[in-house]
């Protein structure tokens, strides 16, 4: 009788046990330094160029992402957009319209997860099923990638380079935090006082009302026009003004 009560609680105690999915990407233990000396990250690119790269995340977005490329295209400006695939699968034609006007597509994923929380291999799903909607919508394959969140690590880092792209975050002193909303004037402070030579800007072209992003633009494009900046896609702020070039992973 002893051993079957035994048994019994072995069985109930193995049941208890929870189960251990793969580790989560964004768990790390290595700095910016690590991954930004490798090449295998990049935050901006150090230039004595008076260039800079507007980037716009989470679209594309039927209502402001073509008030965004208006705006871009009155100022000639090329920027890069980092969509989600499922939003370029549902508005190819605003995909397509940023394409025909020569802005990069990149890649932020499928569905935007948590990245705390999703696992290697359904990230690469993500990562990878984003790729193919790009190209098959554009014509042309992404090679960059943003991870929602601007978490990272070696397996994002590894994810990305499969799938033949290389993993872009934004300067740190120019992350605009448009997605909350803070006022029109805070997201011009934000860029003008802190535009250096290679910067990468972040902006959200889809995640709520982005009139403040439209609004801030019309603003910042014509004073750093004034200031002397071009202003280019990530890959030709790379290719062109860096040491990294884009597609050598």
């Amino acid at each position: 009788m002893k051993k079957r009560v035994g048994l019994i609680l072995l069985l109930f105690s193995v049941f208890l046990v929870p189960a251990h999915p793969d580790p989560v990407v964004a768990k790390d233990e290595k700095d910016r330094e690590y991954y930004e000396t490798r090449g295998d990250i990049v935050w901006e690119v150090p230039t004595d160029k008076k260039v800079i790269a507007l980037t716009f995340d989470d679209g594309p977005d039927p209502t402001y992402t073509p008030q965004i490329a208006e705006l871009l295209k009155q100022y000639h400006a090329r920027a890069t957009f980092f969509v989600v695939g499922s939003r370029v699968h549902s508005f190819p034609e605003v995909a397509r319209l940023l394409a025909s006007e020569q802005h990069e597509l990149a890649n932020h994923t499928y569905t935007h997860p948590d990245m705390r929380r999703i696992s290697p291999g359904k990230l690469a799903q993500e990562v990878e099923k984003t790729q193919e909607t790009i190209y098959e919508v554009t014509g042309t394959k992404p090679l960059l990638f943003r991870p929602p969140g601007g978490y990272y690590s070696e397996s994002i880092v590894n994810i990305a380079k499969r799938a033949g792209a290389l993993v872009i975050m934004w300067s740190w002193h120019q992350d605009t935090r448009d997605w909350s909303d803070p006022g029109v004037k805070k997201i011009v402070n934000k860029v003008l006082k802190n535009a250096r030579n290679g910067d990468i800007v972040l902006f959200h072209d889809y995640g709520g009302n982005r009139k403040q992003t439209v609004q801030a633009l019309k603003e910042i494009l014509p004073e750093l026009q004034n200031r002397g900046y071009q202003f280019v896609t990530v890959s030709e702020l790379m290719n062109h003004y860096g040491t990294k070039k884009v597609g050598k992973n």
